[in-house]
């Protein structure tokens, strides 16, 4: 049995056939270089063509991305909430403050990460961002993973895990379990507005001991 088919056989007896991961694939890194647009490139591509942000309903403000453009560290979230609607800065409302903790936990800071979001207007009422919406604007999101190039993405909540891992396997077996997101190794967690619904001893351990994995992960990669 090759390594490629144990990996299959030893993920699919975990998690069920609905979630296999993609193993991570080599690509050219000069073909790579020469096809990535910068992210203020992909931010105006973003404002003019995206199908879904630029029809949808009652949004202030388009929320791109803010952080260290080189980072080792990429944080995916849902989608702007209200709070990050006024100020089109991701993750800045007392889920922001929550995340923010958890950054400075790891002793970095929000400028050391790329924080993002899978939709980048907010949805109506804070709703789930719907399938459609997801698939329309998510194209921006891969296009500023391709051009940021973490070492590790943590996927923040259900909609970033599934969308990134390409799954529906629900976010409480999905967290903890490294996954790939092309080459690039993601790490399914909570979303910070989760933990404020539900701070107990439990979660908090679980979100802990996923981010630690994610910087023992760091460092391998350096």
């Amino acid at each position: 049995m090759t390594d490629k088919q144990a990996f299959l056989k030893a993920t699919s007896k975990l998690f069920g056939v609905d979630f296999i991961p993609k193993m991570p694939e080599q690509t050219s890194t000069e073909s790579n270089e020469s096809d990535t647009l910068t992210l203020d490139a992909i931010e105006k591509q973003h404002a003019s063509h995206c199908e879904h942000c630029t029809n949808a309903r009652g949004y202030t403000n388009i929320v791109f991305g803010c952080g260290n453009p080189n980072p080792d560290i990429m944080f995916v979230g849902e989608a702007p909430g209200e709070e990050e609607d006024k100020q089109g800065i991701p993750f800045v409302d007392a889920a922001g403050q929550k995340l923010n903790e958890i950054i400075t936990a790891m002793k970095m800071n929000r400028d050391d990460v790329y924080i993002a979001n899978v939709i980048k207007v907010r949805p109506e009422n804070n709703r789930t961002p719907r399938e459609d919406e997801i698939e329309l604007c998510s194209p921006y999101l891969e296009q500023q993973i391709e051009c940021i190039q973490p070492k590790v993405i943590v996927a923040l909540g259900s909609s970033a895990s599934k969308h990134l891992l390409k799954t529906s396997v629900g976010i409480t077996r999905l967290r903890g379990n490294w996954g790939w997101f092309n080459s690039i190794p993601v790490m399914p967690t909570y979303h910070p507005a989760y933990l404020l619904r539900n701070y107990t001893t439990e979660t908090r351990k679980e979100v802990w001991s996923d981010i630690q994995q994610v910087l023992k992960k760091v460092q391998t990669l350096r």
